[in-house]
């Protein structure tokens, strides 16, 4: 499935808007590479034939399962991708690749888990930004002010339609995944959660999908609860359910974990939350990058993911929230373009997604 000119072109351009892309590395070894390559249709058409029972348990897809077959099968995906992809053509889009870790061996970039490289598309438009546009938003009336503050709008509503969310009013530019998942725990989860209260994790997550909930825990006096894995790395689906009771207020889970790898199954979580009255977010750094992920689709409450893991640069992250979530949650930092009203005793917020978390500058972040 090689790219046309002017996919290639939609391709790059929304990758620039967060850099959300799902992009091979530099050996065609990230994780992305051991997935078939399939258009979002049919990977959805796919996950629409599971049977009710698959809908419900973590899988681990390659290169986890390793046996023979598995990794040989693998292989071959990777190299008809290669061919497929071009990878040599957008390998060479990445400046950070084109160079010799010692004399005679070149660079093998294999921790896109972590962090990803920066194609040249994305840098140029960092020094665009900065050379002709730099400014604040929504504080301006200058030519340089209008540009940015269209610029930062304009990135929002691509991001929104590419998680397929309800409006750009949903999405929340935040530093990192981390600040987005702290956001949520220092407003709803501030405002909502007292003792007696449960908030259910599991054992797979990252240390910035734990720590939060347990600075939570201790100031609120909710209760953490752990769901753990099966012996083949997955999430132990059945414990999850039982975890699950009436005083489940909040549940915080991986899409996929990023030291497992294995995909959890969000929307039936979601749906089981849901029907104890326990509202959900979804740490989906892992997955954003690497497949289609529909937050309405999936239907939680809350979704996050970082730039910096999809070919975009550091420091800017995103929130997804429910509109009428996000309209009930406290402003989390109190500064400029959140108020309508201010005079010495006190201000009036204004309810937008500018109010519960200021926008982030430099506005190098919010690409185009």
């Amino acid at each position: 499935m090689a790219f046309s000119e002017s996919r290639e072109r939609k391709w790059w351009k929304a990758m620039a808007a967060l850099g959300v892309a799902s992009l091979l590395s530099a050996a065609n070894l990230s994780f992305a590479a051991y997935r078939p390559l399939i258009p979002r249709a049919n990977f959805q058409s796919q996950l629409g034939s599971l049977s009710a029972n698959r809908q419900r348990e973590s899988y681990t897809p390659l290169p986890l399962a390793f046996t023979a077959a598995a990794l040989i099968a693998a292989a071959k995906r990777t190299r008809r991708s290669a061919k497929e992809l071009d990878v040599e053509k957008i390998r060479a889009d990445f400046p950070a690749l084109n160079q010799e870790v010692k004399p005679g061996v070149p660079l093998v970039y294999l921790d896109n888990a972590a962090t990803s490289q920066k194609p040249k598309q994305v840098l140029a438009e960092l020094n665009r930004f900065y050379s002709q546009d730099n400014s604040n938003v929504h504080r301006g009336m200058h030519a340089l002010s209008i540009r940015s503050t269209e610029a930062v709008e304009a990135a929002r509503a691509k991001v929104s339609a590419f998680v397929n969310a309800e409006g750009p009013e949903e999405i929340i530019f935040t530093r990192n995944a981390t600040e987005a998942i702290n956001l949520v725990a220092r407003t709803w989860g501030s405002a909502n959660l007292g003792p007696e209260d449960e908030i259910l994790l599991s054992v797979m997550e990252h240390h910035s999908n734990l720590v939060p909930w347990q600075q939570l825990a201790q100031t609120s006096g909710a209760k953490l609860k752990f769901a753990h894995i099966r012996p083949n790395g997955t999430l132990d689906t059945d414990e999850w359910e039982s975890l699950l009771t009436s005083n489940t207020k909040l549940v915080a889970l991986c899409h996929v974990s990023n030291v497992l790898g294995c995909v959890n199954p969000i929307k039936w979580a979601a749906e089981r939350a849901h029907s104890v009255g326990a509202k959900m977010l979804v740490d989906a750094c892992q997955s954003v990058p690497h497949m289609p992920v529909d937050v309405r689709e999936l239907g939680a409450d809350w979704l996050v993911a970082s730039s910096h893991k999809m070919c975009g640069p550091t420091g800017i992250g995103f929130l997804w929230g429910r509109a009428d979530v996000l309209r009930s949650s406290p402003p989390f930092l109190g500064g400029g373009e959140m108020i309508d009203e201010v005079k010495l005793e006190s201000a009036l917020i204004t309810i937008s997604h500018t109010s519960l978390k200021q926008a982030p500058q430099p506005l190098l972040k919010q690409l185009l």
